[in-house]
């Protein structure tokens, strides 16, 4: 029953944009001000959910609320506008499962092809039709048609306040003063983003009709001004990320929606139909479609409950994973360096800017030894190349000669070369080896590090080196496309996923099958500790292993979850859901580990702020690094300290917090301990379960 209760209520929150039961309750509150309206908005999105439950939809799908927000939207429309009688309530019904049906359609064209989202799109269309429909049914008892009710202070405000909170309560279909103070509140405590996009949205708007019709009380008390409102929001903090550029953008779209609000007020008026949010859809959907083919920097991915944490999640995700999605392991065994890299100052120029060249360096750091003149002097020459992807041989050309030292064929640029398939889409182009030596025919199924053939000097290559290029088909010489390196280190500074700058000497750090398992989680392990805070026992907490839809691995504790997983040879965590302090104690100890050990080695990251809370300070920083994104980020500094053990220091400026960590890797699987600053937990073998409301004490 709890779990049916979430998902309904957060119908209420996802009109909104935000994800949460307790927001939904507060807006499910606020629709009681007019009880016809509240109860036929329940009609609907219950309707809808059993509908959907009927025909066998899983309850993981609809526990958000995402497929039931605009048969609540139709409910409440019908609800504003006719009397809650048992033949109402049966239109409600069938009304909101037509609204359910198109939701579920909809959003798989819009998001399959155009990738859009689709915002209220099914509200408009089953509402238009359900009211032209009603024009026949005589039966449905009218209530009137836009009733404003205006609370007892409205005349205290000015126009342009009491207007606002009455058009954020219209998006409920509540125009009513007090209504619009109560969702206020709500979002002033969810998001402080939303609340100030809702305000300069509304303002922008009304202040644009009040100059283009001549009449500023009309245009400040227009009921559709909430278009206006959803615009702002949906733009400025949902589908970009929040940044000075992101409002500028929304605030143009709210200006640009002046004109199809209007006139469409005009044509639809013409058949006894309210616009709806018909301008917020047609005008957020063509912007936000525009920045997508564009390939905006700031388009959005769906990753945080509000745009707070979509901020917090975009700034750690690009900080922390600096590389891309196209990995390679490095071609080679030992140390090699970087001889030219990413838009290096010799070939790597344009279309071919995305390629590195590495050649073998002695301690003296010559490239050969002896008098340099022949190819067997040189370090490199004829060493293994090893595949650095798995995939299929897509072409070879193996029988070019080398060239002497110091010439180049430059008609051949690409020398001999074997260029692969990636299984994930991609190809990539292995380049001067020396004639005869490539070990792999056309067609062939290579796995990662098989031998591909040795290095050597065919082509426009002065010296043996390995050329790594990825493209996106096969043909030879193609335009390369952005790629990175996992697993190396570059002296004693580990990276995970990057690409080494040009001088680098880097070596390949393979993953030790201990450590795989150490940290190798299993689906639904329990692993219980004691904590203690300021080094008095706060009581125990108990993680559990879970998985997402998506199958991400996540740990579950009482009152939050912390997503990990391993990628390409690292132990990551991802993000940490809730307000657990001990979650967050784990996530700032290991945000990010090495599945291999090396004495010395050293790394960094920037973990997401949200790991490191701090009351009202992070709050505010959360709403100002919307403005300034270098604001209160948190950094952290990682070290090998021995066999499974790492020590840290966590700092942040604009919070004021450095704190020591320490976490070990316990000697079968899972974490022994940790700490950071104060905050402790120690592993308990064979530990009794811990109930929630203990857990909840001792946090």
């Amino acid at each position: 029953m709890r779990a049916h209760t979430v998902a309904i209520l957060g119908s209420y929150s996802e009109v909104l944009f935000y994800r949460g039961w307790p927001m939904g309750l507060l807006l499910a509150t606020v629709t009681l001000i007019s009880p016809d309206v509240a109860g036929a908005g329940l009609v609907a999105v219950v309707a809808a959910y059993a509908f959907a439950r009927f025909i066998g939809m899983q309850a993981t799908f609809l526990e958000s609320g995402f497929y039931t927000y605009n048969p609540l939207l139709v409910g409440l429309s019908i609800g504003y506008l006719f009397q809650l009688t048992p033949l109402t309530a049966f239109f409600v019904v069938v009304a909101g499962v037509c609204a359910f049906v198109v939701t579920h359609i909809m959003h798989h064209l819009l998001g399959s092809l155009l990738r859009l989202p689709i915002l209220s799109v099914p509200f408009v269309l089953v509402s238009s039709t359900a009211y032209l429909a009603a024009s026949q049914y005589t039966n449905l008892h009218v209530r009137g048609l836009y009733p404003v009710s205006r609370g007892p202070v409205g005349t205290a405000l000015p126009m342009w306040l009491s207007g606002f909170f009455e058009s954020l309560g219209a998006i409920f279909f509540m125009p009513h003063l007090v209504a619009g103070i109560c969702i206020a509140l709500g979002l002033l405590l969810v998001s402080r983003i939303l609340l100030l996009l809702a305000f300069t949205g509304y303002l922008a708007g009304a202040t644009v009709l009040a100059l283009l019709a001549g009449s500023a009380p009309a245009a400040f008390s227009n009921p559709n001004a909430f278009n206006f409102i959803l615009i702002a929001m949906a733009l400025g903090g949902v589908f970009l990320v929040p940044s000075p550029r992101a409002y500028s953008i929304a605030m143009i779209a709210v200006v640009v929606s002046t004109l199809p609000l209007s006139s469409t007020e005009v044509f639809w008026s013409q058949y006894g139909l309210p616009a709806f949010a018909l301008p917020f859809n047609l005008v957020t959907l063509t912007f936000v479609y525009l920045l997508t083919l564009v390939d905006h920097p700031l388009v959005a991915r769906p990753a945080g409950a509000t745009p707070e944490e979509a901020l917090d999640a975009f700034l750690a995700g690009r900080d922390r994973f600096p590389g891309t999605l196209r990995t390679l392991a490095l071609p080679f065994h030992g140390e090699w360096s970087v001889w030219q890299g990413c838009d290096g100052p010799w070939t790597h120029r344009g279309p071919w800017r995305h390629a590195c060249d590495f050649v073998l360096r002695g301690e003296d750091g010559n490239t050969y030894r002896g008098p340099g003149d022949r190819l067997e002097h040189y370090l490199a020459y004829r060493k293994p190349v090893l595949a650095p992807v798995r995939g299929r041989v897509a072409k070879i050309v193996a029988e070019l000669p080398d060239n002497p030292v110091g010439e180049s064929d430059r008609q051949r640029s690409w020398g001999n070369l074997v260029i692969l398939a990636d299984e994930r889409g991609f190809f990539v182009e292995l380049s001067h080896f020396a004639q005869g030596s490539i070990r792999v025919v056309e067609g062939q199924w290579v796995e990662r590090g098989a031998l591909l053939g040795l290095c050597g000097n065919s082509g426009n290559s002065p010296e043996p080196h390995i050329h790594v290029q990825v493209q996106a088909t096969d043909r030879v010489g193609a335009a390369t496309l952005p790629f990175s390196f996992v697993a190396y280190r570059a002296g004693d500074s580990y990276h995970g996923n990057d690409m080494p700058l040009q001088g680098e000497r880097i070596a390949t750090l393979a993953p030790e099958r201990d450590m795989e398992s150490r940290l190798g989680f299993v689906l639904d392990e329990q692993f219980v500790f004691e904590v203690s805070r300021n080094g008095r026992p706060a009581g125990r907490t108990q993680h559990q292993v879970r998985a997402a839809h998506d199958g991400t691995l996540y740990f579950e504790s009482a009152r939050g979850r912390l997503f990990f997983g391993r990628f390409e040879d690292t132990f990551y965590c991802h993000r940490v859901e809730g307000d657990d302090p001990w979650l967050r104690t784990l996530f700032l100890a290991a945000p990010r580990l090495p599945l291999a050990f090396h004495e010395g080695l050293r790394w960094s990251d920037r973990v997401p702020a949200a790991a490191a809370r701090d009351g009202l300070r992070s709050l505010l920083f959360d709403f100002l690094r919307s403005f300034h994104h270098g604001l209160g980020r948190v950094d952290v500094e990682l070290a090998s300290a021995g066999d499974a053990v790492f020590d840290g220091i966590v700092r942040s400026r604009a919070l004021a917090m450095e704190r020591s960590t320490r976490v070990e890797i316990h000697p079968r699987r899972g974490f022994q301990s940790i700490r950071v600053g104060e905050m402790r937990m120690q592993r308990i073998e064979e530990a009794d379960p811990v109930d929630e409301d203990q857990q909840r004490k001792s946090t």
